[in-house]
């Protein structure tokens, strides 16, 4: 992503929580409640969120660096894995144990960091794909077009006009498989929206997304706030989590480190640290005596911590020297 696109300004929501901005804070109108939620891969912990809460009808970033768990708590939250324990409810209803396909048609529907498009059908055929209801689905109703055909041709009018939003309604014929990353990134969005959801979650928007159509992209995530809905996004990119996002939730190591507005989390330490590492500001150069220069506080505290490791014994008693 280009980061010298800016969406547009537009008002964001304030007044999101109740008392202090750390994690785990509890908010005025959630949509979304996680408690004690955890995945373990073999020894690893990936996800192990004690507690989190996701704001109506604003629009949620949830940044960390890689491996943070991002990925894997947005597939416990909508069925496409099963946690290790916890449970979380959505608009005050338990979704534990429910599978995906239900998640959604409950109004909580998500996107892919890889794209999920069926390549050899048509962008409509597609996006019809994601209409909730449909008669036709129906075994002995699909024997009878007159029971399903009404519908089917009021989905593929809500269809095109959800594609010409998008701009993507001169594709409508053409194969999945032909379109940009970029536009299927599009035509994912658009194809979430045909089941009406209130909550739309998105992982890495952005992701391999050429810039001309970055500034069509974050339009479109403002625009689903603007139409009621809540907007929960994966994204690396700071600069457009700092103009869109009206909350950030950081995750590291599998769990939630902090939260609160852009610009307040932008400056934690915790954050800084996640990110970047504990020791950023500190020339690792000087640290280790490969170039010349004045050791800071920070850094004399580091090389101490490098010279006792360098003198620890070994498993076998012996003494550890480089």
């Amino acid at each position: 992503m280009s980061s010298d696109v800016a969406p547009r300004q537009r008002v964001k929501s304030t007044g999101l929580h109740i008392g202090d901005a750390v994690p785990g804070v509890a908010k005025v109108d959630p949509i979304l409640i996680a408690d004690s939620v955890t995945r373990s891969f073999g020894g690893l912990k990936a996800v192990d969120v004690e507690h989190l809460e996701i704001p109506r009808n604003a629009i949620t970033a949830l940044i960390g660096p890689n491996g943070a768990g991002k990925t894997t708590l947005f597939n416990l939250l909508t069925g496409f894995d099963k946690p290790d324990h916890g449970t979380w409810t959505f608009e005050g209803r338990s979704l534990a144990g429910v599978p995906a396909f239900k998640v959604a048609q409950r109004g909580q529907v998500r996107t892919f960091q890889l794209t999920k498009s069926l390549g050899l059908l048509t962008v409509l055929e597609n996006m019809k794909l994601g209409a909730k209801g449909q008669r036709g689905e129906n075994f002995w109703a699909g024997l009878f077009p007159h029971v399903w055909r009404k519908q089917e041709d009021a989905f593929e009018v809500k269809a095109i006009e959800l594609l010409t939003r998008f701009k993507l309604d001169t594709k409508k014929d053409d194969f999945a498989a032909s379109l940009s990353g970029g536009q299927r990134k599009l035509l994912e969005m658009a194809r979430a929206l045909m089941s009406d959801p209130t909550l739309v979650m998105l992982d890495e928007p952005m992701a391999g997304v050429n810039p001309a159509l970055t500034q069509s992209l974050l339009e479109h995530i403002l625009d689903l706030k603007d139409q009621g809905m809540t907007v929960l996004f994966v994204e690396h990119d700071m600069h457009m989590v700092r103009h869109i996002a009206d909350w950030v939730v950081v995750m590291a190591e599998g769990r939630v480190v902090a939260e609160g507005p852009p610009h307040v989390v932008m400056k934690d330490p915790a954050v800084v640290d996640a990110y970047l590492g504990a020791h950023q500001d500190v020339d690792l150069g000087v640290v280790t005596g490969r170039y010349a220069g004045e050791l800071t506080g920070e850094a004399s505290e580091l090389a101490s911590e490098i010279q006792g490791l360098d003198h620890s014994p070994d498993p076998a008693g012996k003494e550890q020297t480089t």
